[in-house]
């Protein structure tokens, strides 16, 4: 998988970072309504939530999806993947793909638990198959889980009815697991195309690709991956990041390195806000 993936991201880079234009800001809402899986027959209104377990760190999905109130049966479909956020003082989002991954995942949620930091994890339904424990634990710390597929294949290569197996899979065994709907989604190798927004969006879910990407996949040293965080540092940029898909050793290390030197340079690291319309 890792020659494969270095080569399908060699051609798909550009694919996501295509949307830079289209940035978006990213709007509050109210915490105390957590996000369910999209109703299967919209008819106008807000998707249809579920009693889910209580996290004071939960939040809402960001405007743009969902059933249009005045267009009964109409979804908003996005054009771009969200690249970067905004919001008040310097605020960055640290995302991990590609997990979990009982080797690397812990010493992950270990080193943002000292720091108390809340981060993003895309994961991959056939990683999550044996790893449910890990996202009750994201859960339980106030993570937020987003869809990165079930195998992670190159999605603009799939017919549609196929990019939706992947996708839909995923978010059933993420509910299960997680104990919610999944409201972000991430395309593999940051490709995208119309039929992955409109499905992602079907399915209740925001593209979110990345501001800075470490390259941690090409395993440069710990030191290198945190020169990149460093070095691209700034209000609003989200930065990706591997748990698994390989040796992820450096990555671990590198992070307990840079969070708490992006701590202490006055960044606050968060997860994006998110409401219905």
């Amino acid at each position: 998988m890792l020659s494969r993936r270095r080569a399908l991201l060699i051609g798909a880079a550009v694919l996501g970072a295509a949307g830079a234009a289209g940035t978006a800001r990213l709007l509050a809402a109210d915490p105390a309504q957590p996000p369910g899986r999209p109703s299967a027959n919209p008819a106008g209104g807000a998707p249809q939530g579920r009693a889910q377990r209580a996290s004071a760190y939960r939040l809402q999905p960001i405007a743009g999806y969902g059933p249009v109130p005045s267009a009964p049966g109409r979804t908003l479909v996005r054009h771009e993947p969200f690249l970067r956020i905004a919001g008040r003082g310097p605020s960055m989002v640290l995302t991990f793909d590609d997990g979990p991954d009982p080797r690397y995942t812990p010493h992950v949620l270990r080193t943002l638990k000292v720091h108390d930091v809340r981060a993003m994890f895309f994961v991959c339904g056939s990683m999550v198959v044996e790893n449910k424990d890990m996202l009750r634990e994201m859960a339980d710390e106030g993570h937020i889980v987003g869809n990165h597929t079930w195998s992670h294949p190159l999605l603009t290569r799939l017919t549609r009815s196929a990019i939706r197996s992947e996708m839909e899979r995923t978010s059933e065994i993420i509910e299960k697991a997680y104990g919610e709907w999944p409201g972000w989604f991430r395309a593999p190798y940051g490709a995208w195309n119309r039929a992955v927004f409109e499905l992602g969006a079907e399915l209740g879910m925001e593209p979110l690709a990345w501001t800075v990407d470490t390259l941690d996949w090409q395993s440069p040293g710990a030191r290198t991956i945190e020169r990149r965080v460093m070095k691209g540092a700034a209000p609003g940029v989200v930065i990706l990041a591997h748990d698994a898909g390989g040796d992820r050793s450096q990555s671990v290390r590198a992070l307990r390195d840079y969070l708490p030197r992006l701590l202490d340079s006055g960044y606050h690291i968060t997860v994006p806000r998110r409401q219905f319309t």
